[in-house]
């Protein structure tokens, strides 16, 4: 049973990141981060939605999608230090942002997306019962005349209680981005 659920996961965030035009790919990142004795490696490709909410005073939120693959590498599975765990990523996340209307300087985000992992992830005592998690993220960024992103970001992995365990793992990320045009 896990294997049809794994595939057709796969399948659904392959078909929403297929609805998007390749022409309409923004921006690239790069993400590294660490926590709960995990390394975290991820890139990625954005597409801006080109709205303007709730626009005053020179700001307005905007946002994004992001679509990303990554890598964990814990060194404490099944509890015991030293005993390394790997697990892939995929994930699709749409991303509301605070910023001002010339698009540079401070920004402040949120997103909730969805991931699928390549394994359940257990490690330094937290376990995932499922390889489907959600993911939020609070991050704040600046963007540089240059237009080089580079943001912090807190992000929590869960399965929203599905299934038990569902102890969450919480991730401190730093990450640069670029856009194509």
């Amino acid at each position: 049973m896990n294997a049809i659920a794994s595939k057709l996961a796969a399948i659904a965030l392959v078909a929403a990141a297929t609805q998007m035009p390749a022409q309409a790919v923004d921006s690239v990142s790069l993400e590294l981060g660490n926590g709960n004795k995990t390394d975290l490696v991820r890139a990625g490709a954005q597409w801006n939605w080109n709205n303007r909410w709730w626009q005053s005073n020179g700001t307005h939120i905007g946002g994004y999608w992001d679509l990303n693959a990554g890598h964990w590498r814990g060194d404490r599975h099944l509890n015991i230090p030293g005993n390394r765990q790997s697990i892939s990523t995929i994930g699709v996340t749409p991303v509301f942002r605070f910023q001002n209307d010339r698009l540079q300087g401070l920004y402040g985000e949120f997103g909730i997306g969805a991931n699928w992992l390549s394994g359940y992830y257990d490690n330094n005592g937290r376990q995932f019962s499922t390889r489907f998690q959600f993911s939020d993220h609070i991050g704040v960024g600046y963007v540089f005349a240059n237009k080089l992103d580079v943001s912090f970001r807190f992000q929590h992995f869960s399965n929203a209680s599905i299934k038990q365990p569902n102890d969450g793992a919480n991730f401190s990320i730093l990450r640069v981005s670029y856009p194509l045009f």
